[in-house]
């Protein structure tokens, strides 16, 4: 299993980045709450991981936040929750939030998330109530504060094909992104606007 990664960032593509490590090149998929705190291309980074294996692929998981790996695993373990789902919960909202959901019963906050009905959003609410904790570790929680680095490429298209990635449908997507003012923006603030308008 690994656990940990540190290395240097050689390039990102939301939900995926790439770190050389000691010559070697992981992939790892994060979550958007990860992406945007995440350092500037070719600087280090300490990633938390979680190594799913299935049969037609071994895909790694990262985590700025040992935090949000626990929750992430705990995700797991909800009847019907898959690792893909779980990213996507994770980019729609940070840990303090999705804890005062399940804590506080709002379902409706969480069918917004993509790929959560309501059947979902219940089950997590009733699995995961007594399994998290009742508030996030507040100060290992916090963003970074660091300046959001921007990707290369278009930013318009890197944010869709993000948000694809985390599971909405294209136009959905498209749709998402067109609502908002992305002449100034990063991919990153592009998503992070998009997923919030969504949870709001």
């Amino acid at each position: 299993m690994i656990g940990l990664l540190r290395g240097r960032i050689l390039a990102k593509q939301p939900p995926r980045l790439l770190v050389d490590v000691q010559g070697v090149g992981y992939e790892v998929d994060a979550p958007m709450t990860t992406f945007y705190d995440l350092p500037a291309v070719g600087e280090e980074v300490t990633l938390h991981t979680h190594l799913a294996v299935r049969e037609d692929a071994h895909t790694l998981y990262g985590f700025l936040q040992l935090a949000d790996r626990e929750l992430f695993r705990n995700l797991l373990k909800v009847n019907g929750v898959g690792a893909r789902l779980a990213l996507g919960i994770l980019s729609g909202m940070d840990s303090r939030q999705f804890i005062a959901c399940v804590q506080g019963g709002d379902a409706d906050a969480l069918v917004r998330l993509p790929g959560i009905g309501k059947k979902t959003a219940e089950r997590l609410i009733i699995e995961l109530r007594d399994r998290l904790p009742k508030s996030a570790a507040g100060e290992e929680l916090a963003g970074s504060g660091q300046q959001r680095p921007r990707t290369i490429g278009s930013p318009v298209e890197d944010a869709v094909s993000a948000l694809v990635g985390l599971g909405y449908k294209p136009q959905e997507a498209s749709r998402m992104v067109r609502l908002i003012d992305t002449k100034t923006l990063s991919s990153e603030e592009i998503i992070r606007q998009a997923l919030q308008s969504m949870v709001q």
